[in-house]
């Protein structure tokens, strides 16, 4: 499960790592649901890269519901992310018949979350532009005030600003963008926020990165460690001076790079100023 969470927030090497961990426990092997999470997870690492077919043919093969054979639950779990890919990448007879059966699932636990992705899952299937789009997607906008998911409820926003914004409908996909944005940069996901802010330029606004102090977004450690790559040591060295492997320090790298949205060590030094 934290494979999964990683993927979604974006966090790529660490969600990998957990995979590997499943797969290197001593003595434990595979049973349906770590594989089926492990599944779930590079669907998402997949949507998030580009390749929402392979996203589409991952959750397929996780579960079969005619056989009962794979982890029934856990694609359940993921049939919003593959109802979102399969229409990306014009599969949407597959998302169809996915949902269906979600359809059924989300109503019988009454759950708004549950309810909420089930109707953005509608709005994605309506014809783009139509009146029919539109009411999913307010539909699932009301349904997530009454959920506890302020993620979702901000894909919600960002999949109904592109939604408008492809039907030429600019002015009104900002407000939804915005608010996207505001929640992914409060939750700290750079994967997302960047969509969100790449959405908003496209919808006519210009949206600079916030500036923002290290010591304000950075864990004492990721502090210690951007001051030591400022002074100029390498990553390896700074694995030497802490104690740490250097594959640790490279991932702190790249989380603290995220966190002050900046892209070289150039920046970095700028920021600690």
């Amino acid at each position: 499960m934290l494979a999964v969470l990683a993927a979604i927030r974006g966090e790529r090497e660490l969600s990998l790592r957990r995979i590997r961990d499943i797969e290197v426990a001593p003595g434990t092997g595979q049973t349906n649901r770590p594989k089926a999470l492990s599944q779930w997870a590079l669907a998402v690492l997949d949507l998030l890269a580009g390749r929402p077919a392979d996203t589409v043919t991952r959750i397929a093969a996780i579960a079969c519901p005619r056989t009962g054979r794979g982890h029934v639950v856990v694609q359940a779990m993921a049939t919003p992310w593959l109802v979102e890919a399969a229409v990306r990448a014009d599969g949407r007879e597959q998302a169809v018949a996915a949902l269906a059966g979600f359809d059924g699932w989300a109503a019988s636990t009454g759950d708004p979350v549950r309810r909420a992705l089930s109707a953005r899952c509608h709005a994605l299937l309506a014809p783009r532009g139509s009146a029919a789009a539109e009411e999913h997607f307010q539909q699932a906008l009301t349904l997530h005030l009454a959920g506890e998911a302020d993620f979702e409820r901000a894909r919600t926003e960002l999949l109904f600003g592109q939604e408008l914004r492809r039907a030429r409908r600019p002015r009104d996909a900002r407000e939804h963008l915005h608010h996207a944005l505001e929640t992914f940069t409060r939750l700290d996901v750079p994967a997302w926020t960047d969509q969100a802010r790449a959405e908003l330029r496209a919808a006519g606004e210009a949206v600079d990165a916030p500036a923002v102090r290290a010591a304000d977004v950075l864990t004492a450690q990721q502090l210690q460690i951007a001051r030591l790559v400022r002074d100029g040591a390498t990553n390896r060295e700074v694995a030497a001076h802490l104690f740490l492997s250097t594959r640790t320090v490279d991932h702190h790298m790249r989380n603290i790079f995220a966190r002050l949205n900046i892209r070289s060590r150039t920046e970095l030094a700028k920021a600690l100023t």
